[in-house]
């Protein structure tokens, strides 16, 4: 029993160094190649596959502009979008996030930082903390010529300026397919806050959300 204990506060401490990793104290500089925001309300659409789509989703659904967010699947088939065909790391699909944004109040470029900044580490290859596989990789979907081009900058600015301490592995290729994952894992931050992962993996980056981006935080209370 007290041998079991030790090797899980050894595991816990290990997914938190990963975390902190991951959470940089200070938010990244803005992207310099961005658009505008939009004169008039509307809807536009990113994707994004940063690890573990909960906490993906719990960054994304407490920002200020965005409209709806959904966990699902992004670079495979209909297929084998589920989560039990997608965790056999075979589908080349990835955990991935489907974020509807009003332009007129966040731009993409603004997403992208806080991509970056607080939702991820997109310097770890192929993983993301305690989760491995290709199914957990750092990827932008891209919808538009206009993304592909906003994001594939913003990469070369911040790989450029050495804000991280190693290259950006992020992957820039472009949407063929979304989704949606199972109901379960919809909201699941939301809905299960005291379970261990979430408040290891997930909380620290809702936290440095609210501390590095405030004038865009949002306290989310579901639908």
């Amino acid at each position: 029993m007290a041998a079991n204990l030790v090797l899980g506060l050894v595991f816990a401490f290990s997914i938190l160094a990963d975390v902190a990793v991951a959470v940089p104290r200070q938010p990244i500089p803005p992207a310099k190649v961005d658009t505008p925001l939009a004169v008039a309300a509307g809807k536009e659409t990113a994707v994004f596959a940063g690890g573990c789509f909960w906490g993906t989703q719990a960054v994304f659904e407490r920002v200020k502009g965005v409209i709806e967010t959904t966990a699902g699947y992004a670079g495979g088939s209909a297929r084998t979008a589920t989560y039990d065909q997608v965790t056999t790391e075979t589908t080349g699909h990835a955990e991935s996030v489907e974020v509807v944004y009003d332009p007129s109040r966040i731009t993409y470029g603004q997403l992208l930082r806080i991509f970056f900044s607080v939702a991820h580490d997109p310097t770890e290859l192929n993983r993301q903390g305690p989760d491995v596989g290709t199914s957990y990789r750092s990827a932008i979907f891209y919808t538009n010529d206009e993304q592909k081009r906003i994001a594939t900058a913003y990469i070369a600015q911040l790989d450029t300026a050495q804000i991280f301490p190693k290259r950006i592995v992020t992957e820039i290729t472009p949407l063929k397919g979304f989704y949606r994952a199972e109901e379960y894992h919809q909201d699941y931050a939301l809905k299960n806050p005291t379970s261990p992962y979430i408040q290891i993996c997930d909380l620290p980056k809702i936290r440095a959300l609210r501390q590095q981006f405030p004038e865009l935080f949002v306290d989310y209370k579901g639908k």
